[in-house]
């Protein structure tokens, strides 16, 4: 069991069944009545956040998770194929566990995926990835690097903004926890 006051980011909760990681944390002490911590919590399988106030003695499970760097190698109809880059061990799991990862997944990118004992429990991406334009409007002569913007449809069927003077082909860098264009490479 962990304290409330001593909720760092990175930890993983377990709430009401289900697990958590925390994004953010932070110790309240205002003048009058008792601490708080006030924490923004990402639910691991969802993706989702949520904003939640624990008492500062308040006490909660905190679960040990297991990150394995592993390779996605593969789909399959709805199951998608990683591999252990240590012991070459294979596991599948489905698209709804994956959630928003799915946008970035190319075959043979890197990820690390949390097991909670043997079960995995979430996925973290990079940070940046670099994927391929495959669809996107023609740019208009004259356009420049500050400007507007247009949707592109990148090989992973994720769509994004980009600025206008990118063409398909082109293979820009994307920053997964915002889902924002970088720059081109």
């Amino acid at each position: 069991m962990a304290q409330a006051s001593s909720f760092r980011s990175g930890m993983v909760l377990e709430l009401d069944g289900e697990l958590w990681t925390i994004v953010e944390a932070q110790l309240v002490q205002p003048g009058k009545g008792g601490a708080f911590v006030r924490t923004k919590l990402k639910h691991l399988q969802t993706g989702r956040i949520v904003d939640r106030t624990f008492r500062s003695e308040e006490k909660v499970k905190d679960v040990r998770v297991e990150k394995k760097p592993m390779q996605f190698i593969y789909r399959d109809g709805e199951q998608f194929y990683f591999m252990d880059k240590e012991t070459y061990e294979q596991i599948a799991v489905d698209r709804d566990f994956l959630g928003n990862a799915i946008n970035y997944l190319k075959e043979g990118n890197d990820v690390e995926i949390l097991f909670h004992g043997t079960t995995p429990v979430g996925i973290e991406l990079p940070f940046f990835v670099e994927l391929k334009v495959v669809e996107t409007e023609p740019g208009v002569r004259g356009d420049t690097v500050s400007g507007g913007t247009k949707p592109a449809k990148l090989e992973t069927g994720a769509v994004v903004q980009v600025p206008l003077f990118i063409e398909e082909g082109d293979i820009v860098k994307i920053d997964t926890r915002t889902n924002e264009y970088v720059e081109r490479v």
